[in-house]
This record gives structure tokens, sequence and C-alpha cells, in this order.
């Protein structure tokens, strides 16, 4: 409620204060005149004469003061008997404003007399008595409200400038202040507006600085020195929309080794490997006038290189190879980047370009490390690089391209049995690797997810005859929709009862978010893994919103969990309760549970303390290729 209301309400509730005052000091004075009414008419009784007579004595107390009931029983002479009047007062609205009866009663020599005084004249003068007050009140309270209502008319006037005026100062606008408005008490508000205004303008002006500057940072890639999607997508906006014919070429440069120098050196590593590929383009580039180059994606490069054709990109692409091998040799990895290049022009759809420089990628990603492909014509659009994938994973299969390296969990406590993770490497033809993530993402969209599957289990159980040196059990990761298959659950079931030894020793690894979109099917997994001996872990756990039912539904042996709940878990207490309160359920449940990413040793300090069963990391171990040759010799 406002001032204004609260005030015309509190000025309304004093006039009818007053008003009931006024009213009560009524009622008092009807009180004290009807009482004296009634000592008269007592008196004139007593000095009565022919006092036993109903109907003299009756006159004389009329004459005395008007009744409103009078009533004589004789108690011997029926016929003297005598009632006027009525008993009940007339209820009027006077009555219930000014309520009041008096009644006597007393003995005579001869009868009982009981009589009411008639009040109505003296309730009449009451009432005409507040009607006066209220006719001189009614204009002061008329009078008061509109003066109060006048004042805050101008105040609200003011203050509704003062409003516009701060809103304008909020959009930016510091136009000058109309001091003359702020009159009298509102002089200092003016003068705070006033003060505000300058000092707003000054930090105003200050933000708008600073926001350039942040303006220009949002479209900088903190690693790679690049430009940020967001600037990509106005460019790709900008080719689209200028009426002027442009061409030139769209390379697009896929940094498929992330992944990989993730596990091998920590996020820091990939860190250094992106901006090394940001390094590496930007040599490359040397020579290309107003060339643009942007980071569109965790592994994806973008450049545009205007007004040349796609043969003269050919330089580019071999001195981007020699520098990529060059980092290549002193990374010590299989590969470190692949490249597409196609030619675009103004008057073609952006996105369809940026597809076909994907396709293109996706294509070199098949010919070995740091290949780059030339795109210059849709060739059977994008489907191209899916057929080459659909290839490509056709022949590793038939020639079982695989290889393993191993990354171990360490455990916590001594009764705890760890195990050592499989992470499979593809290979092609000519003995180079694949993208892991790449393959797996390709086999999934061509339907070869379970064939894979397969050829990841088979391996394992022969690298696991072929190394009897090898102790402890070994992590092999499943894709969650081989493990939702009823035929693929089947034939792991057939193939695992043959080799109960090797299956006691085997621990599949299916990320949670998978499993989680078919509960049902997933228990069935883990039942029938569980019916020939194997064990199953669910990795990235935690990411999903009905993690918990896990430990009712499905029953896994182990939990991994994700990075994302150990990355500087020594400063996020979030996270830490979030660990202790899983390790409790977990426990309760018989499930162990992994701590994954442990990259510094104040984390592992951490969850340490929180009690998880093991630990997995760059900290812990770095994953190592697995050569069968040594292990037989050790």
């Amino acid at each position: 409620m406002g001032i204004s209301r609260f005030f015309q309400l509190l000025l309304l509730l004093g006039f009818l204060a007053t008003g009931m005052v006024l009213l009560q000091q009524e009622r008092q004075i009807l009180e004290q005149e009807g009482n004296a009414l009634l000592q008269r008419l007592q008196q004139a009784q007593e000095q009565a004469q022919d006092a036993d007579d109903a109907a003299i004595l009756y006159r004389q107390l009329q004459d005395t003061a008007p009744l409103q009931f009078f009533q004589y029983t004789d108690d011997a002479d029926g016929q003297n008997n005598l009632t006027r009047g009525s008993f009940l007062p007339e209820m009027n609205w006077q009555y219930y404003l000014l309520p009041l009866q008096l009644e006597s009663q007393y003995r005579s020599a001869s009868g009982r007399v009981l009589l009411k005084p008639d009040l109505s004249p003296l309730r009449d003068q009451g009432i005409h008595t507040l009607w006066l007050a209220g006719l001189r009140l009614l204009p002061l309270y008329l009078a008061l409200a509109l003066i109060f209502a006048l004042m805050m008319g101008r105040h609200k006037r003011v203050l509704k400038y003062a409003a516009e005026y701060l809103t304008k100062m909020s959009q930016g606008q510091f136009d000058s202040l109309a001091q003359s408005r702020f009159r009298g008490e509102l002089k200092p508000l003016g003068q705070a507006l006033e003060q505000s205004r300058q000092l707003f303008k000054q930090q105003f002006d200050k933000l708008e600085s600073e926001n350039l500057a942040l303006k220009k940072l949002a479209y900088e890639d903190p690693v790679t020195g690049f430009g940020t999607r967001q600037h990509f997508t106005e460019k790709l906006q900008q080719l689209s929309l200028s009426g002027k014919s442009q061409i030139g070429v769209l390379i697009l440069v896929k940094a498929t080794e992330l992944g990989h120098i993730n596990q091998l050196h920590g996020r820091q590593g990939g860190d250094d490997y992106l901006a090394r590929v940001a390094v590496c383009i930007r040599r490359a580039l040397q020579g290309y006038k107003n060339s643009e180059s942007f980071r569109i994606a965790s592994t994806d490069f973008a450049i545009f290189i205007p007004s040349i054709v796609l043969k003269d990109a050919q330089t580019f692409a071999t001195q981007l190879k020699r520098e990529l091998e060059e980092y290549q040799a002193e990374l010590q990895t299989d590969s470190i980047a692949h490249t597409g290049i196609v030619a675009y022009a103004s008057d073609k759809d952006p996105m369809g370009i940026l597809a076909m420089a994907d396709t293109a990628a996706n294509v070199a990603q098949t010919l070995g490390p740091n290949a780059v492909q030339f795109q210059d014509k849709n060739m059977l659009d994008e489907k191209l690089g899916d057929n080459r994938w659909k290839l490509a994973i056709e022949d590793l299969l038939k020639r079982r391209a695989l290889k393993f390296y191993q990354q171990p969990i360490q455990p916590c406590r001594s009764e705890v049995d760890g195990y050592r993770e499989l992470l499979a490497r593809f290979y092609n033809s000519e003995g180079k690797f694949l993208p892991t993530a790449t393959v797996i993402a390709m086999a999934e969209r061509h339907g070869m997810s379970q064939e894979l599957d397969k050829l990841v289990l088979l391996s394992a159980l022969k690298l696991l005859q072929s190394l009897p040196n090898l102790s402890g059990n070994i992590g092999v990761n499943l894709s969650p929709g081989s493990a939702s298959k009823e035929n693929f659950i089947a034939w792991a079931r057939d193939l695992l009862s043959k080799h109960p030894r090797l299956a006691s020793r085997l621990v599949f690894e299916i990320n949670e978010a998978g499993m989680q979109g078919n509960l049902a099917a997933s228990h069935k997994f883990v039942r029938a893994m569980h019916s020939v001996g194997c064990r199953v872990s669910v990795e990235r756990f935690g990411m999903g919103f009905t993690s918990f039912k896990f430990f009712r539904e499905v029953r896994p042996d182990y939990i991994k969990l994700d990075p994302s709940y150990t990355q500087a878990i020594d400063e996020d207490t979030n996270n830490q309760f979030f660990v202790r309160m899983l390790v409790d359920v977990a426990r309760r449940s018989g499930v162990r549970v992994i701590a994954c990413g442990i990259e510094r040793q104040e984390e592992k300090m951490v969850v340490e303390k929180l009690l998880v069963d093991g630990m997995q990391g760059f900290y812990i171990a770095k994953p190592q290729q697995l050569d069968p040759a040594e292990m037989n010799r050790n």
C-alpha cells in the first residue's frame, strides 16, 4: 500500500475514531438524562394523590414525563388493572445507534406498578447533536484529504520524473537534470540524482571501455588465440549476406589426438597440445594475407583463406603437414591432426561448405597420420566420408587391426582388488593409427558397433591367453548399444562360458548415460555377465539424473566417477560431499567406487580421505602400450 493511500486510510480511521468518541459521549449523556428522568417519575409517583387509582396515577406520571410503557396490577380489583404503551422500544436505526432502556417497578398499597420512560425525545436530541458534529467534521476531513492529495500529486510527479531519469541512466542516457522540479523537501533528492548522474556516467564510460576489451576477449579463444565459435558463426553470416562475390578456401583441421593426449598428459597437456597445433597452423599460414583462423569446437579448427582457388592451397597443406609431422616426432604420438580443404564462394550455402570440409577431414582420418584431403566438389556429397569410414572399419574388422594400451587402477585398501583398463587403438592397412573416438562413432553410425565390440572382447581374451605373465583383472570397454542387445549378450555369455578362468578376470566397462536409457536391459546384461564370472563397471558415473537407481536395479560391481567430480576436488566442497555420500550408499550395496581423472597430488589426498576404493588418472599412472613379447620375457 502506497503512502498516499495509507495516509488517506489513516485520516479516515482518525475521523471514524472521533465519531466513535462522540457517539460514546452521547450514549453517556443519554444514560445520565434517562436516569434523571426516571428519578423524576419515581418522585412524582411518591407525591401522587389517589395512587391506588391506576388511571389517575397514569395521567399524573404522564404529565411528569412521557412514558413508553405503564402497567398497574391491582391485587384485589381486576377492574383497576391498566396497561398503556409498548414494553419493547421501536427498533429503528436511532435505537441501534443509541441503545438504552430504563424501567422502574414498585409496590403500592393495593398493587404493583411497572413503568418505562420514553427516551425517544432524548435519543432524537442526541442524534441531532451527532449530526451537527458530523457536519462540522466532514468539511474538515475533505479539506485535509484534498490538501494531502494535491501535495502527494506534486510529489508523485517529481518522483515519476526521478524514476524515469534513473531508467534513462540505466540505459546509458545522462541528460541534464531539471533541478527546478526539486524544491523544498525534495531538494536533497535532486542533489543526490545529480551526484549519481556524474558518478554513473564515469562508471558507465569505464564499463563501456572494459566491455569493449571483454568483447574482444570473447572473440578470442584463450588456449589458441584463434577466433571463437561465435566469431566463426558471424563470419559465415557475413559470407552469406555479403552482396559481393567472394571466393576462397575453407580448411577444417581436426586435432584428433586430444583425447589420447589428455589421457597421457592430463588436461594441461591437452591444452598445450591444442596451442601447439595452433602454432603449426600459424606457421603454415605465413604468406597468406587476410587469412582468419577459428577454434570452432574442442578439437576442430576452421581457417578461411580468401581470394585463392583450391589448387593454390597446396602449399599451405604441404607446409602444415610438415609442421604437424615435426610436432609428432617431438611428442612421439601416432598422429597430430587431420585436415580437410574445400573451396567456397559467397553464393553457396555456408553450412553446406562446412559440411563438405567436415567430410573431407573425416576422409583424411582414414588416410593415416596428419593426412590432408582436398575436395573440390560435393563428390557424392557428405556420404563420401561415411563410405570411406565404412570401408575402413570393415577392413580393420577383417584384419583384426587392434592394439591395446593399459592404464591401471590403484586400489586404496589391501582388501580391494584393482584392475587395469585396456584402451583399444585401431590402425589401417598401412599400420597407421586411426582416431579411436571417430572409429567408435562411425561404427555406431553404420550399425557395426556389435562387430567392433566383439573384436575388442575376442582380442582381450586372446591377450590373456598369450600373456601368462599378465596378472590381475583387466577392464574392457563395451558400447551401451551392444550391452543392451539380447543377441550380443547371448553371444558373449556363450563365449565366456567356454573360458571360465579367463572370464573371471574380465571387468566390462560401460558408460552410465547409455545404460540409463534402458535399465531393464542393463540389468539383464549385468546378470548375464555375473553368471559367467565377469564383473561390470559403470564409467562416467554421476552425470545422469537417476544415478542412484543403479544400486537397486543394475547392481554393478564398480562405479567409476566422472572426472568432473575429482577435478579440483580439493577446492570444491560440494563435490567432496557428493563423493562421500556416494561412497556411503555404494558401500551399503557392496559396490566399489573408483575416482577417475586424478591429475594432482592434492586431488589424490582428498579422494583418499573420502574413502574411495580405487583411483585412476594421469597422476596415478599413464596409459602404456601392452607389448606381448616384453610381457612374456618378464
